[in-house]
């Protein structure tokens, strides 16, 4: 039968299918147009199928913070190419699905799928745009973040997203440093904020890794003529118990005897030492945890302090990070 140039500009119009494509659907049914509609989302679960393995790497991060409210979403659609990452009409999709999650009230990824887009669910409409692109499409992580005060930060090129929850101190240029903070976490992706969230059993294993780490390195260094790194004898703050403490304590007053130095002078010597064994001894709290890690802003202070510092009450209630890639 003929298809008519009008009729395939019609279904690309509302599809956003390749012409060729909406032409094939209108002859395989018959001209009929909502059989059409209906090929071209069989066709879309096909071509998902078939790119189910892919890696969707590629992709945009979306923030949505409305304004009045005590909430805020952060969501990442992955696709597979930087170019299609780029694309206008990607883009306008992202927030579309994102427009959806605010005003249906969606709290994870699960219920965001299930919401009404255009007709069908989220999940269905991932695959009829997997059909209309080409390529893998998904949502890679949705994460909501609920407080009185929220910053948030996307990194350039929109690959990364941080939400952040806190209490101002009742200063004023709370928005701001917050939003500092923001971007530390999305520079340094912390995965907890607390060492005490840490197992302890992972925190033992992962200093006798650490151990093995530096001896390794440490041989290189000598072999070259560097100065040796430091061995931990701990990874974490969850390690060092006050009878821990206690020892060390004990053994540096014990060297600074050996060293012949006066004891009125101890209690000079010995924090400064305490807080270099600390340092030395929680590089796992320094790599994963946000309030251990050295503020990128101020690299002379941890967050923890930066926030102490800024204002009396201040405090990072929550934080979320999304990302593609």
């Amino acid at each position: 039968m003929s298809i008519s140039a009008k009729d395939v500009s019609a279904l690309r119009k509302a599809t956003g299918a390749g012409m060729m494509d909406c032409k094939e659907a209108l002859k395989e049914s018959g001209g009929d147009y909502d059989a059409a509609l209906d090929y071209l989302r069989k066709k879309g679960q096909k071509v998902a199928a078939k790119r189910a393995d892919r890696d969707a790497s590629e992709g945009v991060v979306i923030i949505k913070q409305p304004e009045g409210t005590n909430k805020a979403i952060a969501m990442a659609l992955a696709c597979e190419t930087d170019f299609v990452a780029k694309n206008d009409g990607f883009i306008e999709f992202a927030n579309q699905i994102a427009d959806v999650a605010v005003s249906s009230g969606a709290k994870t990824r699960d219920e965001l799928l299930t919401q009404d887009i255009g007709g069908m669910p989220v999940s269905e409409k991932l695959v009829e745009q997997t059909g209309k692109i080409g390529e893998k499409m998904e949502i890679a992580d949705f994460q909501v973040v609920e407080g009185d005060n929220i910053a948030s930060y996307i990194h350039a090129g929109s690959k990364i997203g941080v939400l952040v929850s806190y209490k101002d101190g009742g200063n004023g240029e709370a928005p701001q440093f917050f939003r500092s903070v923001a971007m530390h976490i999305a520079a340094m992706n912390p995965s907890i904020m607390r060492p005490e969230e840490f197992d302890l059993e992972f925190a033992q294993k992962e200093a006798e890794a650490l151990q093995g780490q530096i001896k390794v390195e440490n041989e290189d260094r000598e072999r070259l003529g560097k100065p040796l790194k430091n061995v931990p004898q701990y990874a974490s703050k969850l390690q060092l118990t006050p009878e821990v403490m206690a020892k060390v304590e004990e053994e540096i007053k014990e060297q600074l005897k050996a060293e012949g130095k006066p004891e009125k002078i101890w209690d000079k010597i010995v924090p400064g030492k305490l807080e270099r064994f600390v340092a030395d001894n929680t590089l796992l709290d320094q790599e994963r945890c946000l309030l251990s890690q050295f503020f990128v802003v101020d690299d002379s202070k941890t967050v923890e302090a930066a926030v102490t510092d800024f204002a009396d009450g201040a405090e990072i209630v929550e934080y979320k990070r999304v990302a593609v890639g």
